[in-house]
């Protein structure tokens, strides 16, 4: 198989985890907190709906600014650089990716970047923090309204995370040592985690700042919308919609759409997860190769987070954009793609 090729900086080759059946189901235990304030937030993203004829019409484009850049912390940032190393990014964007991150509130990047590999390493099994064998709203939301599975701890805890625990700004977010990932307190609940404020560090004060305070205020300060309409608006139904659109990779994704890359794993291609996700819903191709940055075939694909990669490549702020090559792309659709295009 030939190696990857690269747009249009430096290489590398495919790098494949183990796959394996799922395993077998347990009595899952409720986190009751985190059952009440997704309810919440869900209930008062549905009452936002109510405020949107209210709104002034630029309240709308900032909160849909505000959608875009939570995206982008997510998708640029915890998946596509810190999660598969994809392509390498200077100081000023790793912060603004950071930045972004909180304002996405879907954990720190450290415990979110460790979770997807072991999502991609033990892909439905017991050990996949979202198995989507378990069903889809387990696999949706339910996943983090229990405890994690003891698998998915035990495993996600043996990782190689030295590249996390060596980057400043993710350190900055959440500090970690590595005596720390190794304890099994410290490998996470997710939204549980029991870690004292010293973990956390300067996370909880950036998430309160950039998911709910910046999105609120700037409406009310600059063009007089009302503190009530900026903050069920900007806050509350962005960060709920964003919530969701990420779920839909892992629930919808995994269930729904054709396989033209690998027919023998479960994620599939999704064109309408991919336009709630910015472009993350080429999930077959993704998990074929998972290196790659675009997380698609380059084309006439709708994927904005790779179109804003290639911008920042543009300035100087983003290098070394990994690529599966064309040859073997098209070798592996023959060998073991559906057929589909």
């Amino acid at each position: 198989m030939p190696d990857a090729g690269t747009v249009p900086c430096r290489g590398t080759e495919e790098q494949d985890g183990p796959e394996g059946p799922s395993a077998r189901g347990q009595r899952l235990t409720v986190v009751w907190r985190n059952v009440v304030l997704m309810g919440l937030l869900h209930a008062g993203a549905v009452y936002a709906l109510v405020l949107v004829p209210r709104a002034q019409p630029l309240t709308l484009l900032w909160a849909y600014f505000c959608f875009l850049v939570t995206a982008l912390g997510v998708t640029a940032g915890a998946h596509r650089l810190w999660s598969h190393r994809s392509y390498k990014a200077k100081l000023p964007l790793r912060i603004f990716l950071a930045a972004a991150n909180s304002m996405a509130f879907q954990n720190d990047i450290f415990e979110w970047a460790r979770d997807h590999r072991a999502h991609h390493k033990y892909s439905e099994t017991d050990a996949d923090p979202h198995n989507a064998r378990r069903g889809f709203f387990f696999s949706h939301i339910g996943w983090l309204l229990v405890r994690k599975h003891p698998d998915v701890i035990e495993k996600g805890r043996k990782l190689d995370v030295t590249d996390l625990l060596a980057d400043p700004v993710v350190q900055f977010q959440r500090k970690v040592s590595q005596a720390c990932q190794e304890r099994p307190r410290c490998a996470g609940e997710g939204w549980t985690h029991s870690g004292g404020p010293g973990h956390l560090r300067h996370y909880k004060v950036s998430v309160v700042l950039m998911c709910f305070v910046v999105p609120t205020l700037v409406p009310w300060y600059i063009w007089g919308e009302s503190l009530w309409n900026s903050y069920f608006l900007a806050a509350i139904l962005r960060y709920a919609v964003a919530l969701n659109g990420t779920w839909l990779v892992n629930s919808v994704a995994h269930m729904y759409g054709n396989r033209p890359y690998d027919k023998h794993i479960s994620p599939r291609q999704n064109p309408l997860v991919t336009l709630g996700a910015i472009g993350e819903g080429f999930h077959n191709y993704h998990h074929t190769f998972p290196f790659d940055y675009s997380a698609s075939e380059l084309g006439l694909n709708f994927n904005p987070t790779t179109w804003f990669i290639d911008f920042m490549c543009l300035l100087g702020l983003a290098t070394d954009r990994k690529r599966a090559t064309k040859p073997m792309i098209e070798a592996r659709k023959a060998k073991t793609g559906d057929g589909t295009a």
